[in-house]
């Protein structure tokens, strides 16, 4: 027995590589092996001699298994050694560079434009994007003959034969948001509705899906002057530069007065200049909140009055940035992102992680 344990553990310890380690370990410990079939002859002996050569054979099959198992460590302790002496890093070379993320230019805009009006005392309120028609034009004064209303307008979601619930849409505008704040928090309302819209329309200033943010304030004694005060500091703050502004009257049935709001601007080599100049450029709809409105959100407007506005998100996003058309928003890859220097929001933004 001593003779076996001393020829196996010098040819462990003689092992040259894990192959070489491997064929012993199968030689000696394999079902063939010299010690398995030394321990198959144990039921061929007497009891008295299985009680002297049992013992043996297991302690010797637990050492060569622990030489076997060193040997593995020692060898691959080795091959590290060899390959850290061979290969080297040198640490103070600069990192790799990697690109890191961007915020889409919406993204970037609705951030800005939210934080600026809640400077000024605006919550942000949302509503569903699949609305009822009652929400989407009846509450807002839209009467039924109305284009916006037309199927080669709007999108109106399909429904079985049969089925007579109220026609439901794709919200063509953040309106109705102002309608269901109002009848759950009543008056007076500061807020602002920023969120997704549909119409069926595409163009360079047109997608069937866009953003827009849309505004209400509802008090006591609110005019026209204060409608006119916020959205020249709201245009002042987000172009960075004082921005004059000119009232037209126009119509919406939701409005009474309604007027387009112009800013001042220049064109040189095709490129507007929002601040400067002699022309001016529509920017958006606005105008005191038609009594009807009111009484559908559940507010008395003998009691109560005040403005609403609403404009793109996509379209003051291509003033700022200078981005010629709009399907560019969504039809674009990275490198159209990196081309217009989006990053991180380098100014107070309403989520932290922004």
């Amino acid at each position: 027995m001593n003779d076996l344990r001393g020829g196996w553990l010098e040819r462990i310890a003689e092992a040259a590589d894990e192959a070489a380690l491997e064929e012993l370990r199968v030689a000696a410990l394999g079902k063939k092996g010299e010690i398995s079939l030394k321990m198959r002859e144990l039921g061929r002996m007497t009891p008295e001699e299985r009680q002297v050569a049992g013992p043996a054979l297991n302690a010797l099959k637990d050492e060569v298994n622990s030489a076997l198992a060193a040997k593995k460590a020692a060898l691959g302790d080795a091959a590290l050694e060899a390959r850290l002496r061979g290969e080297w890093l040198d640490v103070t070379l600069p990192g790799r560079h990697r690109r890191v993320g961007t915020i889409h230019p919406v993204s970037q805009v609705m951030e800005e434009v939210t934080a600026i009006f809640a400077d000024m005392g605006f919550a942000v309120a949302e509503g569903p994007q699949i609305e009822t028609d009652w929400y989407n034009f009846d509450a807002l004064n839209i009467p039924g003959h109305h284009p916006a209303r037309a199927e080669m307008d709007t999108f109106y979601t399909h429904r079985a034969p049969g089925d007579n619930r109220p026609p439901h849409v794709l919200r063509t505008h953040t309106s109705p948001v102002q309608i269901r704040h109002m009848e759950a928090h009543g008056a007076p309302v500061r807020v602002i509705a920023p969120g997704r819209v549909y119409r069926a329309d595409y163009d360079q200033t047109h997608t069937p899906m866009f953003h827009q943010v849309e505004g209400l304030a509802i008090d006591r004694d609110i005019s026209m002057a204060n409608l006119k005060w916020v959205l020249e500091e709201f245009f002042t703050a987000y172009f960075g530069t004082s921005v004059k502004t000119r009232f037209r009257a126009s119509h919406f049935p939701f409005t009474e007065p309604s007027a387009e709001v112009d800013i001042q601007c220049s064109w040189e080599g095709g490129t507007v200049k929002v601040g400067e100049g002699d022309d001016w450029l529509e920017v958006l709809g606005s105008g005191m909140v038609h009594p009807h409105v009111l009484r559908s959100a559940g507010v008395d407007p003998d009691e109560w009055q005040g403005f609403a506005f609403g404009m793109g998100i996509d379209r003051i996003a291509m003033l700022k940035y200078g981005i010629p058309d709009l399907r560019a928003f969504f039809d674009s890859d990275l490198r159209w992102l990196r081309h217009y220097g989006f990053a991180a929001l380098e100014v107070p933004a309403v989520h932290s992680g922004v």
